[in-house]
């Protein structure tokens, strides 16, 4: 079996919030506006259902409706990958078959959460997805929410043993995972993607041999990371430096402002003019009028309005 995503996955990929209206039922016309936004801002793919996308909020009917709306919505017009995390691996794998069924580019699957499991069962995780499900498969490391942080080791060998895992997205707060990936991962399977997590390591991860990013930035302020992507692509780096500097202020001003960040990342979209609720689910917050003002003024600030 030979997979080869090289040219399908790659660039800016940003975790798509989902929409609802005020009784948390799907918005099917502000996701559907969403998700053409996004599009137009010049990104290479979409995520739906990360952690921006509320999923550990929703029911299995809700994740399952959201997904489906959003690959018909996208229509082919740039690769869709789907979040199929659940604590089991057979929850899992019966969202990642309700992926493909549906017509979905990819999977991304995050390593199980509350009971952290040991080497060996996490790579038997993995290993049964994989089995299981014909679909590329991004291996999700985020040690801030799973509270596990993904050893090189059990990587190297999903990357060598099950070609259906193509690659990484890498949400940890320095390098050294990132670069350790890169470095350990690529060198014995070139084909492996990563891709960084946070916003603000998508240029040092391109400078050392990384794939591009997975930033809830690009939903409200594409210019950054798709300009810093598309800058580095160029050999333009005198533009990916500038605009590095203006990305800066993303997680130093705006992520900040509300933890779960769910309502930061609407509201932001709300004031780059897109027509959507800003409803989030409980027990996640809406923004106060104080920070909202915040908000606008960092917007300001990075050229998003």
């Amino acid at each position: 079996m030979t997979v080869d995503k090289k040219q399908t996955f790659r660039g800016i990929i940003p975790p798509v919030p989902s929409i609802f209206t005020k009784e948390g039922k799907l918005d099917f016309g502000g996701m559907g506006r969403l998700i053409d936004h996004v599009i137009h801002g010049g990104v290479h793919g979409l995520f739906f259902l990360g952690s921006g996308g509320e999923f550990i909020s929703m029911s299995e009917a809700l994740r399952k409706q959201t997904a489906e709306f959003c690959v018909k919505h996208t229509a082919r017009r740039v690769p869709v990958l789907i979040g199929i995390a659940a604590p089991g691996t057979d929850e899992t794998i019966m969202f990642g078959k309700h992926a493909e069924s549906i017509g979905a580019d990819g999977v991304v699957v995050i390593n199980p959460y509350y009971g952290l499991l040991g080497e060996e069962n996490l790579y038997n995780h993995y290993k049964q997805i994989s089995k299981e499900l014909k679909l590329p498969i991004l291996i999700y490391n985020y040690p801030g929410v799973s509270g596990q942080n993904f050893p090189i080791h059990i990587l190297k060998r999903l990357a060598l043993e099950c070609p259906n895992i193509i690659g990484l997205k890498d949400t940890v707060d320095t390098m050294n995972h990132i670069r350790a990936a890169i470095l350990e991962v690529k060198s014995i399977r070139p084909d492996f993607l990563v891709f960084s997590g946070f916003d603000e390591y998508l240029l040092s991860t391109l400078i050392i041999g990384g794939d591009g990013c997975v930033p809830a930035s690009a939903i409200f302020a594409p210019h950054l990371t798709v300009g810093i992507y598309e800058a580095f692509q160029k050999k333009d780096y005198e533009s990916a430096f500038e605009l590095q500097r203006l990305l800066s202020y993303v997680p130093q001003e705006i992520y900040p402002l509300e933890s779960p960040f769910y309502a930061v990342i609407k509201e932001s979209a709300r004031m780059v003019g897109v027509d959507i609720s800003a409803h989030v689910l409980a027990p996640a917050a809406a923004l106060s009028e104080e920070k909202k003002q915040l908000l606008k003024a960092s917007l300001k600030k990075i050229g998003a309005i």
